[in-house]
């Protein structure tokens, strides 16, 4: 059977779809990448914000117009069962039921598998199937890897769904972590992002010597990986020891992606986020003293339900004080089970999310370009990560795009002259190719 899949919301929801396509391929199925070729639609889904949620529901109505078999997986399977049943969805499977996706695909089940979930730590070790991951061929990049170490939160921030739709934290097993690693490696991938909701709460639920610590520090043997990375990192659960770790290993970016959500204290509190905007600020600040060329990336929330102007102001300056080398910046959305749309009303009216969001991208934006100006006439190392309107592009350790004129392969290391800037990505001139980068 010929199955597309069409993925929204982060990179773990990418890596869950890789894996439904590794199971399908093994059973004998097929899968395209034109949706016209398809008897099947897996629409692997988001549900952190409302636009993402709406997107999916959209699309379900467009290919069921068309005739088509639709499958719904993801988080938006977890909280609206009867609504996707109502919209014509042919299967749902929740977020711990990715490993029945064959029996979904060829008929054996029409609807919920609330009753034959697996164990979370089967998705989460994804490799339940077969013993270890013998196959690497089912993912997105050839050269550029997604490694999810743990899945769920255990944070239950008022406005956020996750802990609802993926559950509690748990970490998979770090020797099956980094035997996963070293497939790849061996199988000529030369960069990894660790990926969790929480990732830097990896191990704390095996209660053993496990951390995302540890795991960085085992894993930088492998020479073969020029680069890793890793996200989300929740501020409160970052350790000195991480810290340590990434500043005396140039080949883990120097990107630390830090959700603040919220520069007001009030906010913060509303939210339940278990840090105030002092402590968030001296975490960037000890970051950025002990690792060389840090940047900070992260997210914000528009319209929280009581911010008011001067809330808004105080996510402004902490913004501006913070620097970020990319910003998500969302507005609220009420969202299922969640305290906040129980406890709070959505009082802040939508015009104002959208100056307020206006507001802050402007802002946003000059920051960006002042600090990609900077490079102008300097040399950086990206790893070629594929091409776009003609043009190679890939990232620097510290989490910018680069552009260039030339047809680079992807996962070639290459120093480019930065040219030209904006208020998202650097241009440049190819200067050559980098010997591989060991240290």
């Amino acid at each position: 059977m010929k199955v597309f899949f069409k993925t929204y919301g982060c990179q773990m929801n990418i890596r869950d779809s890789e894996i439904m396509e590794e199971l399908l391929v093994r059973s004998g199925h097929e899968i395209v990448r034109n949706l016209s070729s398809a008897d099947v639609v897996v629409i692997n889904t988001c549900a952190v914000r409302g636009k993402s949620e709406n997107k999916a529901y959209s699309l379900i109505g467009r290919l069921k117009k068309r005739g088509l078999r639709v499958g719904v997986t993801g988080c938006v399977a977890e909280i609206a069962l009867k609504d996707l049943k109502r919209r014509g969805a042919d299967f749902v499977l929740g977020t711990r039921a990715l490993t029945s996706i064959v029996d979904a695909i060829e008929g054996k089940v029409d609807f919920d598998m609330s009753d034959h979930l697996s164990d979370i730590k089967e998705i989460v070790t994804a490799s339940n199937i077969s013993g270890t991951y013998e196959s690497v061929t089912m993912r997105t990049s050839k050269r550029h890897a997604w490694v999810n170490i743990i899945a769920g939160c255990n944070k239950f921030c008022t406005y956020c769904v996750v802990p609802y739709t993926r559950g509690r934290e748990v970490s998979r097993p770090m020797a099956n972590v980094i035997e996963e690693v070293k497939l790849l490696a061996d199988s000529g991938y030369n960069q990894v992002t660790f990926l969790g909701q929480n990732v830097d709460s990896y191990g704390k639920d095996l209660k053993d010597e496990t951390s995302l610590a540890e795991l960085l520090r085992r894993v930088y043997k492998f020479e073969n990986i020029e680069r890793f990375w890793f996200l989300t990192s929740y501020p409160s659960d970052i350790t000195d020891e991480l810290i340590e770790v990434v500043a005396e290993r140039p080949r883990i970016s120097r990107n630390f992606h830090l959700p603040a959500q919220s520069g007001s204290n009030t906010i913060l509190n509303r939210m339940n986020r278990q840090y105030t905007r002092e402590e968030y600020i001296e975490l960037i600040r000890k970051i950025r003293s002990k690792v060389e060329g840090a940047t900070i990336g992260g997210d914000i929330i528009v319209g929280f339900p009581g911010e008011s102007d001067e809330d808004f102001e105080q996510t402004l300056s902490l913004v501006k004080e913070v620097k970020y080398v990319r910003l998500n910046i969302a507005p609220y959305s009420p969202r299922q089970r969640t305290v906040a749309s129980r406890l709070y009303s959505d009082d802040v009216p939508t015009a104002v999310k959208k100056k307020r969001m206006a507001t802050l991208s402007k802002v946003q934006h000059a920051i960006l370009l002042e600090m990609n100006e900077k490079l102008i006439g300097k040399s950086v190392n990206i790893i070629v990560e594929g091409k776009k309107d003609g043009k190679s592009y890939g990232r620097t350790i510290d989490n910018r795009m680069v552009f260039f004129e030339g047809d680079v392969p992807e996962g070639e290391n290459v120093k480019v002259k930065i040219q030209h800037a904006t208020a998202g990505p650097i241009y440049g001139e190819l200067l050559g190719r980098v010997l591989k980068f060991v240290k």
